[in-house]
């Protein structure tokens, strides 16, 4: 990802690119407000003068830059001499491409409670779009690496290391894979926004569950039949759909029951950070019978990387917060042991885009 997309000036984190001189080259939106600092005022200026970490850092930061290795620095006290200092979290690694140029990423809980009151939806998983697409070439290429030099290797070895060969290969095509899964939110485009039969998306989506995932479980729907159509892409809502039922048929076990229901709420609007609301009156729920979510997790399973499931890899449910968040919408979750909501609210479509769409048949 270029420091100069739209991704990099949408990252709800603060982000800072310096150079060989450990100068700011760059800093997006979200590191002026987190430094209280124009970027004109920043660009040029010696990194450490403007960023006070209260740990050993520039050594270690030197270490990666001649390595080429990412750096993490985790409970860290931040100040800017602006603020008073706050506990972050550093990652730190080389720009692919650029040699000596280092990208700083800083988050922390208070941080990440600012975007959510912000957004109103939860869009942390937008900051492993840009740690994933700056990151996943370095990692996948020595990745490549060590599955081949493995593989070679166990043309000479014996049965018995062989098993350590084959652990190697596998856990590295296992990484691989889950780094192509993140790398998912930044292929995904923005939803081409038309007028959308909710009952027809939900339709499909069951189909396909019970012919798969979802074999053994009972889907019911209740649906309204008066809802009017959505506004926004089918298929990105198709995947979301999918990816909520299979969490759900996962979660209920044999012989468990999921609902769908829709209904339509005239009066549920979403309010953003300036006063004003969004109308957001389609209402979709999927209902399972499952134990509910592991406590404590309910506030946080939309992050990446959070799963309440062994060998989870907890980007399932940001990716579906982060396209039910480019459709303007809101998803909810409501879990106690026997009956996990999760609840997706939509707006209808505009008349404008209703006669756009007749008009292109």
């Amino acid at each position: 990802m270029s420091v100069q997309s739209p991704i990099w000036n949408s990252l709800p984190v603060p982000g800072l690119v310096v150079d060989a001189d450990d100068k700011i080259l760059r800093i997006n939106p979200a590191a002026e407000t987190f430094l209280n600092a124009s970027a004109k005022s920043m660009v040029g200026q010696p990194i450490w003068d403007k960023i006070m970490v209260d740990a050993p850092l520039e050594e270690a930061f030197q270490r990666a830059r001649e390595h080429g290795t990412p750096l993490f620095v985790n409970d860290a006290d931040l100040g800017t001499g602006n603020a008073p200092p706050v506990q972050c979290n550093l990652q730190i690694a080389p720009l692919a491409d650029a040699p000596g140029e280092m990208l700083f990423l800083i988050s922390s809980r208070e941080l990440a409670g600012r975007m959510t009151r912000s957004h109103g939806v939860k869009s942390s998983a937008k900051s492993a779009i840009g740690m994933a697409e700056m990151l996943a070439h370095e990692i996948k290429n020595p990745l490549a690496g060590i599955t081949g030099a493995a593989q070679l290797l166990s043309m000479n070895l014996s049965a018995e290391d062989l098993e350590l060969t084959d652990l190697i290969v596998a856990e590295s095509r296992r990484i691989v894979k889950l780094l192509e899964q993140v790398e998912q939110f930044g292929n995904l485009s923005l939803p081409q926004r038309k007028p959308v039969n909710i009952h027809d998306v939900l339709d499909r989506a069951r189909r396909s569950a019970l012919v798969s995932y979802g074999a053994h479980m009972e889907i019911v729907e209740e649906y309204d039949p008066s809802l009017p159509p959505a506004e926004g892409d089918a298929d990105q809502l198709l995947q979301v759909v999918l990816n909520l039922l299979k969490n759900a048929s996962e979660a209920a076990g044999e012989k468990g029951k999921i609902r769908i229901k829709t209904y339509y709420e005239h009066s549920f609007r979403m309010r953003r950070a300036d006063g004003s609301g969004q109308p957001l009156p389609l209402q979709i729920e999927i209902i399972d019978d499952g134990p509910g979510l592991p406590q404590g997790l309910e506030g946080d399973v939309f992050d990446p990387f959070v799963s309440g499931r062994e060998n989870g890899t907890g980007l399932g449910l940001a990716l579906v917060s982060k396209i039910i968040s480019d459709h303007g919408g809101l998803i909810t979750v409501d879990s106690v042991p026997g009956r996990t909501v999760f609840k997706l609210s939509l707006p209808r479509a505009s008349k404008e885009t209703l006669k756009t769409y007749e008009e292109s048949l």
